[in-house]
């Protein structure tokens, strides 16, 4: 397979659909129009379970607390998320020591000459020395250049979806879950070879520029609610041209969280689940695992 191809481009970009791209600070877009986010809603005799996408950034001054979302989110005694702790700088730094960070090799002994032009090109562009890229995996270099862009367009992690319903959750003294680890998430990257590593951190560099308005028009999906354009810019490229990282990163994920639904409706209460809009898009979405279940996941 070739691995430019596999991690090139858009490609790249569908990677930061993770929580774990708030945790480094984004990895979607939203612009200030008044949002209608989709929902769904999975209901048995002493269960319900809302279901909404979310983008892990935003611009602040977002409005998309519609009615909807504030009484899923009053109703429900459980936020189920990807990852716990999508707020937390401080839990993932031990995380980037163990797993991007190289000191026996640095990445400039790793890069052809080509690739260190590339780099200090964009470097430079985006304000960053680097010397200081030097003692990180180049999965970690790819992942901070696709998420600089978004930043330097004034877009605020803080603002993001999953951070604002987990602290009203907390407010209101609900439990908080999660489908999976912080470290989990991470090693979707750090579990890569090296030359895949290196392959992504290119195609980083090379999408830097382009990367706000990709995000940009999934961003103006989402507001709308026009979950057909979230499958198609989210995932329908991702898995022509890398089955193997859609199904890692989508399917397979969207399979495992559906179980747990089952399992939750197996005893009760309200909950709400807040995954990556393009989760709950396309062909293989959690509704569709759901289905095959023989759970009816019904818009709200």
């Amino acid at each position: 397979m070739n691995l430019r191809k596999l991690l090139s481009g858009r490609v790249a970009h569908r990677t930061l659909g993770l929580a774990l791209g708030t945790a480094l600070s984004a990895s979607l877009a939203a612009g200030a129009a008044q949002a209608e986010p989709a929902m769904w809603v999975v209901k048995d005799k002493d269960s319900t379970i809302y279901m909404i996408g979310t983008v892990h950034l935003l611009r602040s001054e977002t409005t998309w607390k519609t009615p909807k979302i504030e009484k899923a989110l009053a109703d429900s005694q459980e936020l189920w998320l990807e990852i716990v702790d999508v707020d937390d700088q401080a839990a993932m730094q031990p995380l980037i020591m163990k797993h991007g960070v190289d000191q026996q090799k640095p990445l400039s002994a790793k890069l052809t000459d080509a690739q260190k032009a590339k780099l200090a090109a964009v470097s430079a562009k985006y304000g960053v020395n680097p010397a200081q890229m030097e003692p990180l995996k180049p999965w970690l270099v790819g992942l901070t250049f696709s998420v600089l862009p978004i930043q330097k367009a004034g877009f605020d992690p803080n603002a993001g979806v999953d951070r604002v319903l987990k602290a009203a959750a907390v407010k209101e003294g609900d439990k908080i879950a999660a489908f999976e680890t912080t470290e989990q998430q991470v090693m979707f990257f750090a579990g890569m070879s090296e030359a895949e590593q290196i392959a992504f951190m290119e195609a980083a560099l090379d999408d830097a520029d382009r990367g706000v308005a990709v995000l940009d028009q999934l961003a103006e999906a989402w507001a709308k609610g026009d979950v057909d354009t979230i499958g198609k810019v989210m995932n329908d490229e991702m898995k022509a041209d890398a089955p193997q990282v859609y199904d890692l990163l989508l399917t397979q994920r969207n399979i495992r969280w559906a179980e747990k639904i089952d399992q939750m409706l197996e005893g009760s209460g309200t909950h709400l689940v807040a995954v990556g809009a393009g989760h709950l898009a396309g062909p293989d979405s959690v509704q569709v695992q759901l289905k095959k279940r023989g759970i009816e996941a019904k818009r709200h």
